[in-house]
C-alpha cells in the first residue's frame, strides 16, 4: 500500500470534484465537529477543583536534606503536603534544626561535607548515615581514601569548568560567524 510523505494513505482525504463540492470524509467512529456539543462547563469544574500536592515522607526528607530514619514517627508515617514542606523549610521545628546540626546526615550531605562524591563515599566504605561528630572525626583523621577522593573530585570540577569555558567560547564564536 502506498503512503504519502506525511504517512497518510492516498485517498484518505476527500478530493474536489470538478464543478461541485466534495463530500466530507468522516471516518467511522468519529463525529463531525458540528455535531459535538459545545459545553465548556466541564473545563470550569476541572480548573476550580484544587487538591493539595502531597509527597511521601522519603521525598520530603530528601528535599529537607535529612535522614528519614532519624525523623519523628509522625513525619515518617504520614504524607507531607507542599505547603507543609514550605513551612518546614521556612520555619523549621526544633527536631529538624537538631537533625541538620548534628545528624545523622544522609549520604549526599555527608559527601558534600567531606568534599567528595557519593560514589567516592561508597568506594571509601562509608555506606551508612554519619553524624556531624563522625564527619569531623573523618576530616581530622584524613584517611588515604578521603585524600584520593577529594583529589578526584577536584579534577572532576576542573574538567567541568574547562568544558563549560570551551562551550562558551564555541557559542561566542558561532555568534560572531553564524555561517559555520
Amino acid at each position: 500500500m502506498r503512503t504519502h510523505l506525511a504517512g497518510v494513505t492516498p485517498g484518505t482525504y476527500a478530493r474536489r470534484k470538478e464543478g461541485g463540492a466534495s463530500e466530507p470524509v468522516t471516518p467511522p467512529g468519529y463525529r463531525a465537529w458540528s455535531e459535538v456539543s459545545h459545553t465548556l462547563a466541564t473545563l470550569d469544574t476541572m480548573t476550580s477543583h484544587h487538591t493539595a500536592q502531597t509527597m511521601k515522607p522519603a521525598t520530603a526528607a530528601k528535599k529537607l536534606g535529612v535522614f528519614l530514619e532519624a525523623t519523628p514517627a509522625e513525619f515518617r508515617e504520614g504524607v507531607v503536603s507542599r505547603s507543609e514542606l514550605n513551612a518546614l523549610q521556612t520555619d523549621p521545628p526544633e527536631w529538624l534544626r537538631e537533625l541538620r546540626r548534628n545528624g545523622p546526615h544522609p549520604r549526599p550531605v555527608v559527601a558534600a561535607k567531606l568534599g567528595v562524591s557519593i560514589s567516592g563515599l561508597a568506594r571509601g566504605g562509608v555506606t551508612e548515615a554519619l553524624t556531624t561528630e563522625q564527619i569531623d572525626a573523618l576530616k581530622q583523621d584524613n584517611p588515604e581514601w578521603l585524600q584520593k577522593e577529594r583529589a578526584t573530585q577536584a579534577e572532576v570540577r576542573k574538567e567541568a569548568v574547562r568544558i563549560k569555558e570551551k562551550n562558551a567560547e564555541r557559542a561566542a564564536e558561532q555568534a560572531r560567524d553564524p555561517r559555520s
